[in-house]
């Protein structure tokens, strides 16, 4: 049964520099941020309707992480991690960050770029009405914004995006070319953060923040997870940069009509505060689709706690993160060494695509048919789910001839530590099962990574239904789901059965 497994998940594999990545060597690292701030008004992504960005509540970066090991003139592996304060990453970006980078650093091999997202809802859209070249599994196509024809100040989101790629991959070189010998360490911490954010009724349904002052609520559909992995990055006994990953996408004020980067940059602020002023953070977003730092239960009395603290909830949540890093700083600064063994692999995984039904075929052209004629005249929530609807047909027509979604999944070993990406929003159940199933000392799951496979959830979602629940919603379903896991599962460990 395994290896049937592997004959229909497993596309192609990217770990060029072959076995002698499984020694230890001297670690250089190098670190670099850009600003990615429009220099006009931009659509927001994130939301049903149409935001136009009016002030800049606080800046939205790219942070880069470049990381390589040698053996003397050899190097054993490399990898370069890169934070964006962005609603997500498309695969276009990562194909055409690598091919800018490749024309000015030879040395990296571009396939291990990694570009994460932190998920903030208060970011610029990436997607644009006027794209042509639509594929039936880009999701993120299906959630373009209808620009005003008499608002021409507003930067057009393709205009954004060839300005976006053209700052990555800045930060990339950069990044890259400061790269020097330091130090390594890594440590667990914990604080509260995310919120279960799918509410479970009497009747079997499911809603996202669904009411639970309703008399039919139940319970929130799953858990949460509150660990934070912390990676420290020392020179000369001091700590230059922090790889932070959080289990909560950054979205405490996704409604609103600004750019921020929500609350990492609080987070950023106070550790810089703490720490150094020139502290480099790298803010990763945990396995977390059905989570949300919003408070579901017991908003009277956190509303209470935040008259009485002055704060605001996007900066208590800030204040929590660096308390728990600040807890485990001295832990971590223990045990840091130059000699790290690194290993970095990347495959396409074909995951099996979550089919359009028949009856979700016919709906969907009910919904494209009625409104394909009067696109201008539907609501912002009509218009997206009749682009939502476009995107159902495509896909019943495609699935039969290409069953599979290629899904970038990157594994890196970093001494003890393992992390793994994937592209989706992903359901905490998942990341749960790849650390439980996980050889290392400390596995940490990054989620939006590289591409955008939107929500990927859990049976019990499904059969709850609601927003994130619904195949309107992802590319791959639960089927998908549970190979992700294994396939995940069995990179991770196969970093542990080298020599």
């Amino acid at each position: 049964m395994r290896s049937i497994v592997l004959c229909v998940c497993i596309g192609v594999c990217f770990n060029t520099l072959g076995a002698e990545a499984s020694r230890s060597g001297r670690l250089s690292f190098g670190w670099a941020t850009e600003s990615i701030v429009p220099a006009q008004p931009v659509a927001i992504g994130g939301q049903y309707h149409t935001r136009i960005s009016g002030e800049v509540r606080d800046p939205i970066t790219v942070t880069a992480l470049a990381l390589e090991t040698r053996d003397g003139d050899q190097v054993l592996d490399q990898a370069v991690w890169v934070s964006c304060d962005l609603v997500g990453i498309r695969r276009t970006m990562t194909d055409n960050v690598r091919r800018l980078v490749s024309q000015s650093v030879p040395d990296l091999d571009t396939n291990k770029i990694i570009l994460s997202a932190t998920h903030t809802h208060t970011a610029p859209a990436l997607t644009d009405a006027e794209e042509t070249d639509f594929h039936p599994y880009d999701f993120v196509q299906s959630w373009a914004y209808r620009i005003p024809a008499d608002q021409t100040e507003v930067l057009r989101p393709l205009a954004y995006l060839n300005d976006l790629e053209r700052q990555i991959a800045r930060a990339i070189v950069r990044a890259w070319e400061r790269r020097k010998e330091g130090e390594f360490s890594f440590a667990l911490t914990h604080a509260s953060v995310a919120r279960n954010r799918r509410a479970v009724y009497f009747d079997g349904t499911t809603r996202m923040y669904g009411d639970t002052k309703d008399p039919l609520f139940s319970h929130t559909e799953g858990t949460s997870d509150d660990s934070i992995d912390v990676l420290f990055f020392w020179r000369n006994d001091t700590i230059e940069g922090m790889a932070i990953t959080v289990y909560c996408p950054s979205q405490e004020v996704e409604g609103e009509n600004h750019l921020s980067a929500d609350f990492w940059f609080d987070v950023r602020s106070q550790l810089r505060e703490k720490f150094s002023a020139d502290l480099f953070v790298l803010p990763l977003t945990g396995a977390s689709g059905d989570q949300s730092p919003h408070v579901q239960v017991g908003k009277p009395s956190t509303v209470r706690m935040l008259e009485q603290s002055g704060l605001l909830y996007r900066e208590e949540i800030a204040r929590r993160i660096v308390r728990a890093v600040d807890d485990i700083t001295d832990v971590a600064r223990e045990s840091k060494t130059a000699d790290v063994r690194m290993d970095h692999r990347v495959e396409v995984l074909r995951l099996p695509v979550w089919k359009v039904t028949d009856e979700r075929y016919k709906q969907s052209t009910e919904i494209f048919d009625a409104g394909k004629d009067k696109i201008e005249q539907l609501s912002g929530p009509d218009y997206i789910n009749w682009r939502v609807s476009r995107t159902m047909i495509a896909r019943y027509h495609y699935q039969e001839s290409d069953p599979f979604y290629n899904t970038e999944v990157h594994a890196l070993r970093l001494n003890g530590l393992a992390l793994a990406t994937n592209p989706f929003e992903l359901f905490t159940d998942y990341g749960l099962r790849m650390k439980s199933r996980s050889p290392a000392v400390q596995t940490s799951i990054v989620q939006l990574t590289n591409d955008c496979g939107a929500y990927l959830p859990t049976e019990r979602a499904v059969q709850g239904g609601g927003y994130s629940g619904r195949i309107d919603d992802g590319v791959v379903g639960p089927e998908g789901g549970r190979r992700l896991v294994e396939e995940t599962t069995r990179m991770i460990q196969s970093m542990w059965e080298s020599p």
